[in-house]
């Protein structure tokens, strides 16, 4: 295909990511590409900033009942929103069976545990995912800490390094979110975690497919990356749907069927304020986004990152909130012309969404 430039690929990504224009969309659609929660109410802003129809109690009562969204450990073992269809494939389908992917996929305190005490990562894992089932067997809803004292009561003790951090034995944190996903595990709107069935893992090339259409064009290495598999592992499922791929510049490729779609985009309009770690700052897409390293460095923190204000598809600025009593106040910094009835229609969105009735908003 023709040459692809940069604002052609981020105006099919926010196209894709349901940013182009906000429709009163089912919550499973919103969620159909996966949304991090991994600060407060990261998921509910990110599906709410794709979708008219979302209200913290709806949110609120689909993540109780995991009926029509997931929220559970998926990809990197992080908590996720997802569709309930897509539980499966963004979980159990992508945990490595061979030891030495594994090992990777579940870090390096799991590879240093388990050359120690000569215990393979399936057996580790294993061993973890059948505590958390027993005791979250018969209906019991635990949170993290209720959940880390039985896995205590339960796995051998070379599985329970300490931890500095917590001045506690418990499980490495990966293996037990890696181990959540083996034994079928979600969290309910308390952020309590809870027995339920995903179902069969289906054709894990199919996440390959899915990460394409939210982030093409990409290479095998962006796909490693975003779903934190090992690259022998993410290369196996990317060879296998090779014959439905198109080279665009020799070394992205993008779905053949999204080839039309690449090239001509559909415009974006509207405000939104991003949570961070919405599916559109993943790293995959940071560069185009934000082209200038300075500002991508201010905005993409180790920890503490902010906001993005997307304004007809393009970065505009930052943004921060903080809570005090009942009041929300929204900090902005403009990296763009913005009108402030927008941002104020936005912010006062925000403080809706997390129950708060004041609204305190600053533009700088």
């Amino acid at each position: 295909m023709g040459a692809v430039d940069d604002e052609l690929v981020l105006a099919f990504r926010v196209a894709r990511s349901g940013l182009a224009a906000r429709e009163a969309r089912p919550l499973a659609e919103a969620a159909a590409c996966p949304a991090p929660d991994f600060s407060r109410d990261a998921a509910l802003l990110a599906l709410a900033a794709r979708s008219d129809a979302v209200t913290p109690e709806g949110f609120a009562a689909a993540v109780d009942a995991g009926d029509e969204i997931v929220m559970a450990h998926v990809i990197r073992g992080a908590i996720h929103v997802v569709a309930r269809a897509d539980w499966a494939l963004y979980g159990r389908a992508l945990l490595a069976s061979d030891d030495a992917e594994l090992g990777a996929q579940l870090g390096r305190q799991v590879q240093k545990l388990s050359a120690e005490h000569d215990i393979a990562p399936t057996a580790a894992l294993e061993e973890v995912a059948a505590a958390i089932g027993d005791a979250l067997g018969g209906g019991a809803a635990l949170d993290r800490t209720a959940l880390h004292q039985a896995m205590r009561e339960r796995v051998r003790p070379e599985l329970l390094p300490w931890c500095r951090g917590c001045e506690s034995h418990h499980v490495a944190p990966m293996l037990w979110r890696f181990a959540t996903v083996a034994a079928g595990a979600r969290l309910d709107e308390q952020r309590r975690y809870v027995l339920d069935d995903p179902g069969a893992a289906p054709d894990p090339a199919e996440a390959v497919r899915r990460f394409l259409r939210f982030y093409g064009p990409a290479t095998a290495g962006d796909f490693a990356e975003w779903a934190g598999l090992a690259r022998p592992h993410a290369r196996r499922l990317w060879d296998a749907v090779a014959g439905e791929l198109a080279d665009v510049d020799g070394k992205r490729a993008v779905l053949a069927a999204d080839v039309d779609a690449l090239a001509d985009p559909p415009a974006a309009s509207g405000l939104r304020l991003l949570p961070p770690g919405d599916p559109l700052l993943q790293k995959v897409n940071r560069t185009v986004l934000a082209p200038d390293e300075a500002v991508r460095k201010r905005l993409f923190r180790p920890v503490a990152s902010p906001g993005v204000v997307l304004r007809d598809g393009r970065l505009a600025g930052m943004w921060r909130a903080k809570a005090s009593g009942r009041t929300l106040t929204v900090s902005v910094e403009a990296l763009a012309r913005l009108r402030r009835g927008d941002v104020a229609a936005e912010a006062q969105r925000v403080a809706d969404l997390r129950g708060l009735q004041g609204l305190e908003l600053e533009i700088a």
